[in-house]
């Protein structure tokens, strides 16, 4: 059994979906980085970076419980404990592994800046806006190149696809369109058809946000209380 500590985000997101596609019993474990459940003692004990999503799976080497956080590295626990979604021979593994640090070193934090500046950023910034705007084309231009020339972005579907998948399911949060990458976007309909994407994106969907966020919140996930000492 997996114990899940997840919030319906994009990281977290990945692992449902990951979960889901290689069929491991998990349980859910909600986090509500919103109210600050991300500070509490018991979640940094296996999360010292007071960010989810993170697990604990009950059978873990030698069968013993083990706890990891970082959603790039629990993709690749989880692919190497099932046998699934990651290639054995080694040139197969690292194209999967440079396509899933490249959403681990840049899509994930530059889109991330980009929602920021255009979502939750107080006042309007728009040299921060134009900047991570422009990213976040670039990064899409990316992989809409790459996946001119390959169905997935490592060859077949892989832990890879799983990684850039949620970070992409909102363009219109980074200032772009699907529309404008027909390669990136017959990829993205490809993944989102999958029964597996779709159990995995609808687990805690009931707390998807929608709506300015509340002043308790912005202080949880940008104020004071990131900085303190836990």
């Amino acid at each position: 059994m997996i114990d899940l500590y997840t919030w319906p985000t994009p990281n977290g997101h990945k692992v449902h979906i990951m979960l889901e596609e290689v069929g491991l019993e998990y349980r859910v474990i909600p986090v509500n980085i919103n109210e600050g459940d991300q500070f509490a003692p018991e979640f940094l004990a296996i999360s010292p970076n007071n960010k989810m999503p993170a697990m604990v799976d009950q059978d873990g080497p030698g069968g013993k419980p083990y706890s990891l956080f970082e959603s790039g590295a629990i993709l690749m626990y989880l692919a190497e404990k099932t046998g699934k979604l990651m290639p054995t021979d080694v040139a197969g593994r690292y194209d999967v592994i440079q396509w899933l640090m490249f959403q681990m070193g840049s899509i994930g934090p530059l889109l991330g800046q980009a929602h920021h500046f255009r979502i939750y950023a107080p006042e309007p910034i728009p040299y921060a806006v134009d900047r991570y705007t422009r990213e976040a084309g670039r990064l899409y231009g990316v992989l809409d190149r790459r996946l001119a020339e390959s169905a997935f972005l490592a060859g077949d579907y892989s832990i890879a696809d799983i990684a850039c998948f949620p970070w992409l399911r909102r363009p219109e949060r980074q200032g772009q369109r699907h529309e404008d990458f027909p390669n990136l976007k017959r990829w993205f309909d490809t993944i989102a058809a999958r029964p597996a994407v779709e159990r995995g994106v609808a687990v805690l969907a009931e707390h998807q946000r929608s709506g300015p966020i509340s002043a308790q919140a912005r202080e949880n996930l940008f104020g004071a209380a990131q900085y303190q000492k836990h």
